[in-house]
């Protein structure tokens, strides 16, 4: 299989189905983003998280795809793909639950960063509500998986956790805002 094809040299590509579209549309800024994240993901597992963080960020790697596929794919596509579904988000719950556990309650809002895998985990995060404004648009059009709304809406949550759990893994105190001007 050639890594490239020639068919989008005149700015469109090709949905899951056979339908073309133009690289500036909603669908495609949407799983392009959702692309972005899982790279960003790559760069955080690259530079190193405990085994367990390590294990649950390769597993929403693997959903990132499905879900990338489920918005490159329209409801009326004929072709039956995996799409997200309650399970995906569920899991998200029960590990923000679980983790949640180790961590102080929150009295204050908290700048990004503490370690570097933290402050990665950050950007995912910011990446994340990104890809979730963008498949929010594409409704503005046409109808897309809502599960795969709610998803992405879980797991910007899901990664606000995880930077919180790296910090106090590694003994690092979350960076508290302070209202400028203030000591």
């Amino acid at each position: 299989m050639k890594v490239y094809t020639k068919t989008g040299d005149q700015g469109e590509t090709g949905l899951w189905g056979g339908q073309r579209v133009r690289k500036d549309s909603p669908r495609v800024h949407a799983y392009g983003t959702v692309d972005e994240l899982n790279s960003v993901l790559g760069v955080i597992r690259a530079n190193g998280v405990d085994a367990e963080l390590d294990g649950i960020l390769s597993r929403v790697q693997d959903e990132l795809f499905v879900l990338g596929a489920d918005l490159a794919t329209p409801e009326s596509t004929k072709e039956r793909i995996e799409r997200v579904d309650e399970g995906y988000i569920t899991r998200l719950e029960q590990e923000i639950d679980r983790f949640e556990g180790e961590l102080e309650p929150l009295r204050q809002f908290i700048l990004p960063g503490g370690t570097v895998a933290a402050a990665h985990l950050h950007i995912a995060r910011t990446v994340c509500r990104r890809a979730e404004r963008e498949a929010t648009n594409i409704t503005l059009q046409e109808p897309i998986n809502n599960l795969a709304l709610a998803y992405l809406n879980r797991l910007s949550d899901w990664f606000f956790t995880l930077a919180r759990v790296a910090n106090k893994r590694a003994g690092v105190v979350d960076i508290p805002w302070r209202k400028p001007g203030q000591a």
